[in-house]
Order: C-alpha cells, then structure tokens, then sequence
C-alpha cells in the first residue's frame, strides 16, 4: 500500500470483496453508466477469485476508508519473449476527488507492479472526445493511433 496525500493506495485480493463492490458503484458513477455495473453483479466467490488471479492488478484509492478511484488492469504475457505488457482496463476517480493526482498515482502504481513483474510497456485506450483522459495519458505516454474492434461471441456486438 502506498499513501498519496491523504489518499492510500491498495491493492486488492481476494479478501476484499466488498471494497471491488463499492469501486464498481463508483466506477458506474464516473463513467456515467451505471447499468452494467448493477445488472448482473458477480457473486462473492468470483470477485474473489478473480482478485486472487496474479495476473489481475486492482487498485483502490481510498479517502477515510471510502473507494474514490480505482483502476483495474491485465498483466498479459507475450510468447514472443519472456515478458508482459499490462492493459489498463477501467480507470476512474470520483468527480470530487479530481484533479489531485489520484489517476496518475494509481498509474504509477501500476508501473511499479509491471516492473516487479517484468513487464515492459503499461498502456490505455482512451475514446475520442474524453479530453481529460487523453491529456493525463499524453502526459504520462506515447500517443499510438490505432484502431479498435469488438468480435462479438454470442452474435450480439
């Protein structure tokens, strides 16, 4: 755990299943989308699972105890050499609690982990027109133009 102002940094396990529910009600928050959040929740024994996998890397900034910034990323191994790059998957922070370096923070984190466990590249997707994300990761990165395609398995996009 590491300590950004007031805010504590904390990766979660698999024993703290209730601290991924409430960063999943504050992600449903930030990212204004709140229905995926509520509408099929996983049961305790998978969020438990799920946080034990080495390869999930879930961190909580916390304000008096309260989730309010998360990030969740993959670390992906690659074949072609003996390492791995980490995804970054969600990355939020309560509107109240912007603007205080708590994104960065938990990027940072993020790459410290990576280095712990070989990776050699953190990166991001941001959508068009979400210039806050844009201008952090711009900061904080190279810009890579690429383009983006969801297969659907079931037939459904």
């Amino acid at each position: 755990m590491i300590t950004a102002s007031p805010i504590k940094i904390h990766r979660l396990r698999g024993t703290d299943v209730a601290m991924m529910r409430a960063l999943n009600v504050m992600f449903g928050a930030a990212f204004e989308d709140v229905a995926p959040y509520e509408r099929a929740p996983p049961t305790d024994a998978y969020l438990a699972r799920t946080l034990d996998r080495p390869d999930m890397i879930v961190l909580a900034a916390l304000a008096g105890g309260q989730a309010v910034g998360g990030l969740v990323a993959h670390d992906l191994p690659k074949l072609e050499e003996a390492r791995s790059e980490i995804y970054i998957y969600d990355l939020a922070v309560d509107a109240a609690f912007r603007r205080r370096g708590i994104a960065t923070t938990l990027i940072e984190e993020t790459k410290r982990i990576g280095s712990e466990s070989g990776a050699s590249v953190v990166f991001v997707q941001a959508d068009y027109g979400d210039d806050p994300a844009i201008a952090l990761y711009t900061k904080l990165g190279t810009r890579e133009d690429v383009m983006h395609f969801d297969i659907a398995i079931d037939g459904d996009a």
